[in-house]
């Protein structure tokens, strides 16, 4: 192979944060025809959406795996690499990320385009600045135009994940890994989205909306991230610096740390990267590779991945033979053995393959089949059968999928009940039958099917963003990291009929009256903002109750006269104060609740005020013949003896054993008795009383 010596083409190198994407995007605009390739299916939809808001949507199309949207006469259009064709004759064409072509799954596909995509005009390719001694290399002539990142990238000091700040991405390398992360965040920071590789688009930008709107204030992500997605972070923190890349465990490239670092700060707002300490791995940064991702100095990129694409289709073992040619230069290396090409490797030795494999055509169709992604992540061998069940039909008969086939197949799919991992595999396997419907020989009526596993994957995301919202975010306690910006109002925080207190909708205690008991599982880590919350807003509920009560009749009191307890005062149910002994009978002591002393001195005093009038009211409706005895019995103008004979029944309720004052008896004359009867007072053979006072009202009280 001679490598093309071509003209108009423009590489743009540089960091992260440094407006590539959006100047290739402009460059796209401002001519007539165009193509954009993407290392993500999320990044292409991004992209299509903002060129059509500004070309319109009958203009512009979108081609990924799984999705194809393409209006006649689309003038522009953006894809994911693997789909872009290059062949367009299109005056624009750009690649973004091409420094993945060191990556071995899909680097060659980078390469490819890198060698071959051209724009009549203008060929734009995007990248890492390590790319440029590649590049001068295997494209002599490019003109290379180096930018410089708009902001600061700087390391910070490791930190527990509680100590994090708001606005961090942490970075985790495995599923099972973020689903930790992601819950410990939910219980010290209030909840996280969760960005991962194998969630679908609609999953993703939905939990990227989340993070965006302000929703959390955390994210918890895969080496995805790093794949120029842009938001608004603040913190790259990374949970560990091993990954497995499909082969052993390594720990990541200086290239590949910068690369996901290099999403902290946006535009001109400087960013920082560190450690996250989650007690799972404990990684560090090297000072070397600290210094090298502050100053943007990596090792130069001298060779990429390669993969011939000039393939033949004279039979199987052809084609094997042409995928595994060796690369014409020095500066490109052969690919290891991608998906497609074990998958084919598999199907070419397959008893019930080989006989349909009749001529250039069927072989070529063989290669198409063996190009289904392996969106489950089953691996080669376990693909291969599926791959082999579609080309049974692909390669006979109609070769079409029949429709019945993908019928109860994609009707078996269309359910969104389930947890978490069950409807992520649901969601792979519907983008498999998506991206059969959207090869438009493959089906009877593809774009019936193509709508039909649209609107099922919309479903199944839709439900999994909720889904993960539900497992991975306390709103609850996201609302209060909120502060002033984002206060609580008055429908959040609720006391209902039975004095259930809540803070929005979550019971964590019960006030009674004045008193309130936390739940005892509100003292928990993940709900103590949540009593925190009901704890800071009870004064003013306190002040309010206290209120209410100063200005209540005396029907909203009564009395709490039960045996063997200490009598007290209830209002409306509850009690708020206990009696004890005072001065005499009538003076009894009122001794408010103890919750009542969080009210401020004034209303508390005035709270006591209202419960010792009720008191007062309640003696001078029940206890009148007491009140008028005791006033007798301590009266001036009441004759001494008398007052010796009446100042023990009032202290008594007004009723004592005769032989208790048989010798005061004794010593009254018979207008002194008659005064007594007066009082009410009879004076029988074993007991001297007021018949008023043994009535049960008096009595009980």
């Amino acid at each position: 192979m001679t490598l093309r010596l071509d003209t108009g083409i423009k590489a743009v190198l540089g960091p992260t944060n440094t407006g590539k994407t959006h100047y290739a995007i402009e460059r796209l605009c401002a001519h007539s025809s165009g193509v954009m390739g993407f290392p993500l299916r999320l990044l292409a939809r991004e992209v299509y959406d903002r060129v059509v808001a500004i070309k319109g949507p009958a203009e512009v199309g979108l081609i990924t795996g799984e999705e194809r949207i393409v209006p006649p006469g689309a003038r522009w259009l953006l894809c994911t690499m693997e789909s872009l064709p290059v062949d367009l004759d299109v005056a624009f064409v750009g690649l973004d990320e091409v420094q993945l072509g060191v990556d071995p799954e899909r680097g060659h596909v980078f390469t490819d385009k890198l060698l071959h995509a051209r724009g009549r005009e203008e060929t734009l390719i995007l990248g890492s600045a390590a790319l440029r001694p590649v590049v001068q290399d295997l494209l002599p002539g490019t003109e290379i135009v180096s930018r410089p990142r708009f902001s600061q990238l700087s390391y910070a000091a490791p930190k527990k994940l509680s100590r994090l700040p708001p606005r961090t991405a942490i970075i985790a390398f495995s599923a099972d890994q973020v689903y930790a992360i992601a819950e410990l965040v939910r219980r010290t920071l209030g909840g996280a989205a969760i960005v991962m590789g194998n969630l679908s688009p609609r999953t993703r930008n939905a939990q990227i909306a989340m993070y965006e709107a302000g929703e959390v204030d955390y994210l918890v992500a895969t080496d995805a991230i790093g794949m120029g997605l842009n938001m608004d972070i603040n913190h790259i923190a990374f949970a560990g610096l091993t990954k497995f890349d499909g082969t052993r465990q390594r720990r990541l490239h200086v290239q590949e740390m910068a690369q996901i670092a290099g999403r902290a700060g946006r535009h001109q707002r400087d960013g920082t990267f560190g450690i996250a300490l989650t007690q799972q791995e404990e990684p560090f940064f090297r000072d070397a590779e600290i210094e090298r991702i502050e100053d943007h100095r990596f090792p130069p990129i001298d060779w990429l991945y390669w993969r011939n694409s000039d393939l033949s289709f004279g039979s199987a073992s052809d084609l094997l033979d042409s995928l595994e040619d060796y690369p014409p230069d020095v500066r490109l290396r052969l690919s290891p053995v991608a998906d497609d090409q074990a998958v084919l490797r598999i199907l070419a030795t397959d008893p019930d393959v080989l006989p349909l494999l009749r001529g250039e055509a069927s072989i070529r169709r063989l290669w198409d089949a063996c190009g289904l992604p392996d969106f489950r992540s089953t691996g080669p061998d376990f693909h291969a059968r599926l791959v082999v069940r579609l080309f049974r039909h692909l390669g006979s008969g109609t070769g079409t999928i029949p429709t019945q086939l993908i019928a109860d197949e994609v009707a078996r799919l269309d359910v969104v009940q389930g947890d978490i991992p069950t409807l992520a595999t649901r969601l792979a396997s519907i983008r498999t039958w998506a991206y059969a419907a959207n090869r438009a020989d493959w089906l009877a009526d593809p774009s019936h099917w193509a709508e039909r596993t649209r609107e099922i994957e919309q479903r199944l995301s839709d439900t999994l963003h909720k889904r993960l919202a539900e497992r991975f975010v306390d709103r609850r306690a996201t609302r209060f990291k909120k502060g002033s910006s984002n206060p609580l109002g008055p429908r959040d925080f609720a006391i209902d009929a039975g004095g259930i207190v809540s803070v929005l909708d979550e019971p964590v205690g019960q006030l009674t009256g004045f008193r309130f008991v936390a739940n005892a599982d509100a003292r928990q880590l993940d709900r103590r903002k949540l009593l925190a919350e009901a704890e800071v807003r009870l004064p003013a509920e306190l002040t309010r109750r206290a209120q209410e009560l100063i200005a209540a009749p005396h029907h909203a009191f009564s009395l709490h006269l039960q045996e063997g307890q200490q009598p007290g005062i209830k209002w409306k149910g509850d009690l708020v104060a206990k009696l004890s002994r005072g001065r005499d009978l009538l003076q009894p002591l009122v001794e408010v609740d103890p919750s009542i002393s969080r009210l401020e001195p004034r209303l508390r005093d005035l709270v006591r005020g209202r419960l010792v009038a009720f008191i007062q009211a309640q003696i001078e409706q029940h206890l009148k013949p007491l009140i008028r005895l005791s006033e007798a019995a301590f009266s001036a103008i009441s004759p001494p003896a008398l007052r010796a004979f009446l100042a023990p029944l009032a202290e008594a309720g007004g009723v004592l054993r005769r032989s208790e004052l048989q010798a005061v008896l004794a010593t009254l004359t018979a207008e002194e008795r008659h005064q007594a009867n007066r009082l009410g007072m009879t004076i029988g053979t074993l007991g001297v009383f007021h018949f008023a006072l043994l009535k049960p009202g008096p009595t009980r009280l």
